[in-house]
Order: structure tokens, then sequence, then C-alpha cells
């Protein structure tokens, strides 16, 4: 039966059929923002490229917030079809949707109110300005689509359901990938739009991907159930989705702070360098976004089996999702070193972004297997409930470490400042490896023998 397929299912082959769709359906999303950004250069090479990577770090911080919820949601609801007990999986759901749109209202008037002020903190380029502004008003006003889709999303994956998940991004994507040239040059009649196009080609796939999950959800019968009649907010679920969700959401806001500021240390000296950081977060997406599909396959068997008490699953899982996450990155890393001014070529480079942007690469690319190391780590604390373990880990590196670093290095030039992603991944290494041991010790060596398979 599908509930049980998590606890007797040999674990390789569970990964694979769990993270195989989740691993599809992110190289489909990592396409689509790929996509997004090399008609933006079509458009405008130097202020259009520029204004989406400054609109990046809010694109990242309202994402953060959809997936880290979305991780305490997956995380809880796991754990408590393990535990037996569906009536808390299933008001755990409902609370989900509560959740996103409570989410949905706070960058709601982030985009009516605060986006002017936020990009002329950075430039004093008028046309980047308002473009950034544009884009990034349109993506938080209706961002009601991305926070209710992933909710749903997260439900369905903590179940074992990777499939409609998968379809659901695959319709966002699709849809974006479509009309993306449509809004921004004006095909089919319609007027060009530009850079607000593009957010606007964005929403409307986020907002077609949400209605089909509704459908899905409340037409379909699944192992948990969403009861909206009667429903009222419980402070004992939320504090236990955000237990692990708010950790999560941090650690991944951080990476919106990170890029926000290494955006200030690059305009200093050319938008650019800003654009090359922007275009490598792009195309980094198409190996991380696998590996970040891989993370949501594994994350329910953890959270299931340490709920079940099954050690030596959880443990293999560990083991198998480390082994999948490097073979993908290492892969990666050959990629970035092998042809970077063939990827750079998707975007209308100028000479100068061609000239930063192809030591950038392989620079960066450096940190890659050191990373798949730290998300694996990453997951098995959410699954089990320490989601602050990957949070202390994300702010060391990314805060701590990779910032005073690049800036630091940025005083020697700024084919310098690349070299703080790697040595910062390599230290993040060495810390989560620690966490794990204290984690294991305390936690997993003593779970019962007698619940093993």
């Amino acid at each position: 039966m599908e509930e049980n397929k998590m606890g007797t299912m040999p674990v390789l082959p569970l990964i694979f059929s769990m993270a195989l769709p989740a691993m599809f359906s992110m190289l489909v999303q990592a396409l689509y923002n790929i996509v997004d950004s090399i008609f933006v250069s079509q458009y405008d090479p130097v202020n259009a490229l520029a204004a989406v990577s400054l609109a990046f770090p809010v694109q990242m911080l309202l994402i953060s917030v959809a997936v880290g919820t979305g991780v305490g949601l997956n995380s809880l609801i796991s754990r408590r079809l393990g535990e037996e007990r569906q009536e808390e999986a299933d008001s755990a759901a409902a609370h989900g949707l509560f959740l996103g749109v409570l989410s949905w209202l706070c960058f709601l008037l982030f985009g009516i109110f605060f986006v002017r002020p936020f990009f002329e903190a950075f430039s004093d380029n008028t046309v980047l300005v308002e473009m950034a502004i544009q884009y990034t008003r349109i993506c938080c006003v209706c961002s009601f689509g991305v926070f209710i889709e992933v909710a749903l999303e997260k439900t369905l994956q903590a179940t074992g359901d990777m499939i409609h998940p998968m379809k659901f991004l695959l319709t966002g994507a699709v849809t974006n990938i479509i009309l993306d040239p449509i809004m921004i040059f004006g095909l089919f009649g319609l007027p060009e739009m530009g850079v607000t196009g593009a957010a606007v080609a964005t929403v409307l796939g986020q907002i077609l991907s949400m209605v089909y999950a509704l459908w899905v959800m409340f037409t379909k019968k699944h192992i948990v159930s969403i009861r909206l009649r009667g429903f009222r907010p419980q402070g004992r679920i939320i504090r236990d989705i955000y237990t692990v969700g708010f950790p999560s959401i941090v650690m991944q806001s951080i990476g919106s702070v990170l890029t926000a500021c290494m955006n200030m240390i690059l305009i200093g000296f050319s938008e650019t360098a800003v654009s090359v950081l922007g275009i490598y977060f792009k195309l980094q997406s198409f190996v991380f976004m696998p590996v970040f599909g891989l993370n949501q396959g594994v994350m329910p068997i953890m959270g299931y089996s340490y709920g079940a008490r099954k050690k030596a699953r959880l443990l293999e899982a560990l083991k198998w999702g480390i082994c999948i996450a490097a073979v993908i990155m290492a892969a990666g890393t050959l990629l970035f070193w092998a042809v970077p001014g063939l990827l750079l070529g998707l975007f209308n480079p100028t000479p100068e972004l061609l000239e930063l942007g192809v030591p950038a690469l392989r620079i960066i690319s450096l940190s890659f297997i050191p990373a798949a190391f730290g998300i694996m780590f990453g997951t098995i604390f959410q699954a089990t409930g320490f989601g602050v373990r990957s949070l202390c880990i994300s702010v060391l590196r990314q805060l701590v470490v990779i910032l005073p670093v690049a800036w630091y290095l940025s005083r020697f030039g700024v084919g310098y400042v690349w070299y703080a992603f790697p040595f910062a991944e390599l230290f993040s290494v060495g810390a989560s490896i620690l966490f794990f041991l204290d984690l294991y010790r305390r936690r997993i060596r003593d779970l019962s023998p007698l619940a093993e398979p």
C-alpha cells in the first residue's frame, strides 16, 4: 500500500521513485529560470539583465518563505504519518494553506510599499531601478500562487506522492516558458512589455500551477485530507511546523541577504559584475535544482524512518543521498570548467561580461561538491526536527564566512571575490559533520533496534 512503502520498500529504489519526479520538475524549474533571463538579455543586455539580477534577492526571499514553511510542513506530516497520528497529519496540511495565505499578505504589503526604497539604495541608474521595481512589485503582489501551490506540493510529497507535485511545477514552468517571449517582445498583437512582461509571465505560471494543485487536492483521494470547514488555527501545530520551517526560512533567506550584499560589493566594480553573479545563480540552478529535488525525495523517507524509529533506513537514506548528490555536483563542476564561455553565451554577453564571467564560473564551481554534503546533512537535520542545526550551518557559511571573506578579497580585485564561495563551502562541511555526529550520539544511535525491518 502507498502509505507503507516508505517503511518497507528498499531504500535506493524508494529514493529514485520519490526523487526522480522532483528532480525532473526542478530541472524544468531551472530551465524556465534561465529562459527568463535569456529573453530579458535579448531585450536589453545591460539594464534589463542587471535589473533582474538586482531583483533576485527579493525573489529568493519570497521562495525562501514559501519553501521553508513547506519544509516544516513536510517534516511534520511525514513524522506524524510514521507515528500513525493521522488526525494531526491532516490538521497540519490545513494549517499549511492558512500559513501560505498569511505569507502572501506580508509580501503583498512589501510589494506595494517597500520595493522602491529597497532598490534606490543600490543604484542611481533610474532606468535600472525602475525596471527592477516593476519586475519585483508584480512578483510580490501576485505571489499568492506560489505560496499556496508550494504548501500543497509539500503536503503531497510528505505522503510519498511525488508525481502530482511534479505536474504542478511542470504546469507553471511550461506556462512561463511559453508566455515569456510573448509578453516581453509583444508577440501575437500583445503590447511589448519588456521586464514587466517577464514578471507577468512568471506569476501567471504560478497561479495556473496553484489552480491545478487545488483541483487535485480537493477532488482526489490522498493519504492526508484537508478539511477547511470549521478550521481554527492551533498555536501548537503552527509551532511544530515552524520549529523546522522557521530555521529553513532563515537558512534560505540568508541566501537572499548574501546575494544582496554581494551585489553591493560587486556594483562597486561595475553593473556587469552584478550581471555575472546573477547569471551564475541562474546557471548553477541546473546543478543545484536536481539536488534539491533529491532533497525533496529523501526528506520524507528520513522523516518517516525517524518517526517509525527505523535507524538503519534513516542512515541508509542519508548515505545514498550524499552519494547521488556528490555525483550530480561533480558533473556540474566538470561542465562549468569545460565550457564556461558556451554557458555565458546563452545570455547575449558583452566582451566585458565574458572576461569577468569565465573565470568566475570556474572558481565558484569548486564549491559544488562540498555543497552536496552540506545539503544532505541539512536534510537529515530538518527531517528529524532539528532544523536549527541547518540554520547554524547556513549562518556560518553565508554570513560569518563568505561575506567578510568576499569583502576582504575585493580589495585585490573583482576576480578574487569568487574564491569566497569554495572557501565557505569547505568550512561548512566540517561544521556539518560535527553537528551530525552530535545528532547521531544524542538521538539516532539509540533508536530501538526492535523497529528495524
